[in-house]
């Protein structure tokens, strides 16, 4: 039986939140690309930053690390 995936925020590939490192684990990419393309919906309009902090509130911490 396969284990379902969840979304956390990531505790290892953390720079601010680790929102960008648990959607790069979650998707299995790069989180680096995660952020470049939160930088650029901040430069588009600021849609990023929003988005950044409502993901940030609402995806909870990975509790397997501790």
């Amino acid at each position: 039986m396969e284990e379902t995936k969840k979304l956390y925020r990531s505790n290892t590939q953390k720079v601010i939140g680790g929102v960008a490192g648990g959607l790069g684990e979650y998707f299995n990419i790069d989180p680096v690309i995660i952020r470049v393309l939160f930088v650029l919906l901040i430069l588009a309009g600021g849609g990023g930053l929003l988005l950044y902090v409502i993901m940030w509130i609402f995806i909870p911490q990975n509790p397997d690390f501790f």
